[in-house]
């Protein structure tokens, strides 16, 4: 029998072994200047949403340390005719739920994907259908051959089948229209942390799940990620130990950070390209005094707002030096860059103003602009200096500056006239941005955010056989031809390339990927 002298000194040795427990974990605290919309993996494609959802959700192909293609959901693949890929699935992976991981997840996730309201069309529109062999073997088949599959599946998250139903998630939630679901606040992936409270715009809480099927490399046990909006608090609130990372810090305070003996910063440069665009598709502009006509249909007028806009100037007093004034839609770094299309149309107001009159604006225009101020590098601030810069050619810009929650659901609905954007590839491949931004909006997810409606059929043309060309020497030359197309189109209007700022405590190691991830499972507290 169990004596009650036994019984007290059990509780006692548990009481001990949690406390220990406890003051062993290790929580780490995040600072962001905006949150991630939803918990849905498949709601919005945005860089900070898809870096927190990934460390709960996952694909079947990651990105490693290096940033190279690594095995996921997925243990390996290949092509096995023009237009079919086999992919063993990972056997042994469970749910957070504790539901097993199957070819069924798969299959669904593709359907759910590309439904109605979901803002990943983009990663499954080259696929044809899914064919299940059996439990973790399937062969997915696409409508033409297309050799970068595996790359476009990054950040494709595999949601469960077995969940979504039971929770009335099989729709992504809708951004556009404001519809919610239990997704939203919600999570059952198969990632190496779990969702333990959301509060949305607040913080939310993350805990290490001890079930994962993969080695997780550093020693977190517990995230908490708050939003903090307010540049100058943020980086008080990681001068004085509050937090243990913030991201991004303020170009302005980038030096203040880096001479705090206890504190570094992390810098490199980013994918994602800042670039503005226009609505080219509407006869007549939502949000402009000019009536009857749309004058971005001009290309003289998109010129002159190109040419009217000093880039060096935004990087030279807004950015701090932090950012590289760009001519294409994606920087060098991403597949398929063309150095002979780099140079800059020359900043000239003069040139702009006379571009103006021929196009029968002598006095200029005022038109609305959509930014958002919790996205991007110092965004906000970005787009006062466009607006600026446009006023001294007669261009009256009517700023709607607000938060990405706001600005998101409006611009995806194209309810804008001219717009700021970020784009980053996540392919690391031209094809990401030809078919995404560059393209003519339509099915599969082409051109879903050309939110202008830019359109060139040739440039559509020359995505779809880029897609699909294995011979890398026509591939390559086809992608420069629809690059200078639109370059001389002036189908966007490109600002410069971001540079990455992340500030954390010395005794946090952290892995900076080029794509602004932040996956936790790397992370070590010293």
């Amino acid at each position: 029998m169990y004596s009650k002298q036994k019984f007290v000194f059990a509780l006692v040795g548990t009481a001990l072994a949690a406390a220990a427990m406890s003051a062993s974990a290790v929580t780490l605290r995040i600072g962001n200047q905006g949150d991630a919309l939803s918990m849905d993996p498949h709601s919005l494609n945005e860089s900070l949403q898809i870096s927190v959802d990934e460390n709960v959700y996952e694909p079947l192909v990651t990105r490693g340390r290096d940033y190279k293609l690594a095995p996921a959901l997925a243990t390996a693949w290949k092509q096995t005719a023009p237009t079919v890929w086999h992919f063993d699935l990972r056997k042994g992976v469970q749910f957070h739920d504790g539901t097993p991981f199957t070819a069924d997840d798969v299959i669904f996730s593709y359907e759910r994907a590309k439904s109605d309201g979901s803002d990943m069309k983009t990663y499954v529109g080259q696929i044809k259908e899914i064919k299940k062999i059996d439990d973790h073997s399937i062969d997915i088949v696409t409508n033409a051959p297309f050799p970068i599959l595996p790359e476009l599946f990054t950040h494709w998250n595999i949601m469960s089948k077995k969940w979504c139903e039971a929770n009335n998630a099989t729709k992504p939630v809708d951004r556009r229209k404001g519809i919610e679901n239990a997704a939203s606040f919600k999570a059952n992936g198969t990632g190496p942390f779990r969702l333990r409270e959301r509060q949305p715009n607040v913080r939310t809480v993350f805990a290490r799940n001890n079930n994962y099927w993969g080695k997780i490399e550093g020693n977190v046990d517990e995230v908490v990620f708050n939003v903090i909006g307010n540049d100058s608090t943020r980086v008080a609130a990681l001068l004085s130990g509050e937090i243990d990372v913030m991201e991004p810090v303020p170009v302005q305070d980038v030096e203040r950070i880096k001479a705090a003996s206890s504190l570094k910063v992390l810098q490199g440069p980013e994918l994602r390209v800042i670039f503005l665009g226009m609505d080219q598709k509407r006869d007549e502009l939502l949000y402009s005094n000019v009536k009857g006509k749309n004058p971005f249909k001009d290309k003289r007028v998109r010129q002159a707002f190109y040419q009217a806009i000093d880039v060096d100037g935004i990087k030279r007093t807004v950015m701090r030096g932090a950012s590289t004034p760009i001519a294409l839609m994606f920087p060098p770094e991403v597949n398929g860059f063309a150095p002979d299309l780099a140079k800059r149309l020359p900043f000239d107001a003069e040139a702009s103003k006379k571009l103006l009159a021929e196009a029968g604006y002598p006095n200029g225009f005022e038109v609305s602009m959509n930014c958002p101020n919790d996205r991007y590098v110092n965004d906000g601030a970005i787009c006062q200096a466009v607006a600026a810069n446009l006023a001294r050619v007669g261009v009256k810009i009517k700023l709607e500056v607000e938060t990405k929650g706001t600005y998101f659901p409006k611009v995806l609905r194209r309810d804008t006239s001219f717009y700021m954007l970020g784009w980053t590839s996540s392919t690391v491949d031209a094809q990401n941005v030809m078919l995404a931004i560059m393209s003519t909006p339509g099915d599969g997810g082409r051109g879903q955010f050309n939110l202008g409606a830019y359109s060139n059929p040739r440039v559509d043309e020359l995505t779809e056989k880029v897609g699909s060309e294995t011979d890398m020497k026509k591939r390559t030359a086809m992608i420069h031809e629809a690059l200078k197309i639109h370059q001389d189109d002036v189908g966007h209007i490109p600002l410069h390339q971001q540079g990455l700022n992340w500030g954390a405590k010395k005794n946090v190691e952290l892995v900076q990927w080029p794509d602004n991830g932040m996956m936790w499972r790397y992370i070590t507290v010293k």
